[in-house]
C-alpha cells in the first residue's frame, strides 16, 4: 500500500466497548483504519490496516502459543509495525507482553544493554522481541539468560507453530506488564489486566478526548511510554481511528517536522 489508511473506517465507531484488546482488533480489522509510518523526512514507509495486523497477530499467535500461556515476552517497543504485531499476537496467543525501552540514553550502548538485561530478567521474560536494528543490542542483553530464542519478527515466525488457534485470555488475565520509568529507582513492572486497560481506554475516549468522525491522530509518542502505549496504539484500536507515526528521535530533533 502507497497511501495511508483513510481517516473514515467505515464501519461505526464504538469508545473502547469490547471486554478484552483482542476483541477491540477483531472489530478494527472490520473496517479500513490503521497505522502508518513516516520517516524523519516526513515520507510514509510502512501501513498497516487494522484488518493486516489482526491476520499477522493470528498467525504469529500459533507460533508463540507452545512458549505457554502467561508466560512472558519482552518486546523491544521500537516504533515499528513488527511490535504492533507482536503485541497482538500476545494477546491472541495468552502470552503476557513486556514492552522494554527502545532508547540508547546517556549510558550509551553498554548501559542500554544492561538495562534490557535487568528487566528481561526481572520479569522472567521465557523469550524475546527485537526489530532489525535493535537486535545488536537484544542478543547482548539476552546472552545468558534462559531464553527459548532471542530474535526478530522473522525468527519468531520460523518456531514451529501450534496446530489449533490457541485460547484467548479471560477479561480478569492479564493483557500485559508494564515497566515504570525508573527516573528515581529501579523501574517496577505493573501488571495489567484486560478489564483494567479496556476500562481505562474507556475513560480516556469518552471523557478525555470529545472527538468526531473525521478524527485521525499523529504521534511521536514512544511505544514503551504510557501515553504512546495506551494512548495511541491501544487506543486507537479500541476507537477504530487511524494513526500517524513520526520517529521519536526524529521529532525531538525537529518538532516543526
Amino acid at each position: 500500500m502507497t497511501s495511508p489508511t483513510p481517516t473514515a473506517s467505515g464501519v461505526e465507531l464504538l469508545s473502547a466497548d469490547f471486554p478484552t484488546l483482542a476483541d477491540a482488533l477483531d472489530y478494527a480489522a472490520t473496517g479500513d483504519s490503521g497505522f502508518n509510518y513516516y520517516d524523519g523526512r516526513g515520507a510514509l514507509i510502512a501501513v498497516l490496516p487494522y484488518r493486516d495486523l489482526r491476520a499477522r497477530a493470528l498467525e504469529m499467535a500459533r507460533h508463540l502459543s507452545p512458549l505457554g500461556r502467561g508466560q512472558r515476552l519482552a518486546l523491544v517497543a521500537h516504533t515499528h509495525p513488527d511490535f504492533a504485531v507482536m503485541f497482538y499476537a500476545c494477546q491472541y496467543a495468552g502470552l503476557v507482553p513486556v514492552p522494554l525501552p527502545a532508547a540508547v540514553h546517556l549510558g550509551g550502548r553498554e548501559a542500554y544493554s544492561r538495562h534490557l538485561r535487568q528487566l528481561m530478567s526481572d520479569c522472567r521474560a521465557v523469550a524475546a522481541f527485537a526489530p532489525p536494528e535493535f537486535m545488536g543490542f537484544l542478543r547482548e542483553a539476552g546472552a545468558g539468560l534462559p531464553l527459548t530464542l532471542a530474535g526478530t519478527l522473522d525468527d519468531f515466525l520460523a518456531l514451529p507453530a501450534a496446530d489449533e488457534a490457541p485460547v484467548r485470555p479471560m477479561p480478569d488475565e492479564l493483557a500485559y506488564l508494564q515497566y515504570t520509568s525508573g527516573s528515581t529507582r529501579f523501574p517496577r513492572g505493573t501488571m495489567i489486566t484486560q478489564s483494567a486497560v479496556m476500562a481505562n481506554l474507556k475513560g480516556i475516549f469518552n471523557h478525555g478526548f470529545c472527538l468526531t468522525p473525521l478524527d485521525r491522530f499523529c504521534s511521536w509518542l514512544p511505544y514503551y511510554h504510557d501515553m504512546g502505549l495506551v494512548g495511541i496504539v491501544l487506543g486507537c484500536v479500541a476507537t477504530q481511528r487511524s494513526v500517524d507515526y513520526l520517529p521519536t528521535r526524529d521529532f525531538a530533533m525537529r518538532p516543526r517536522l
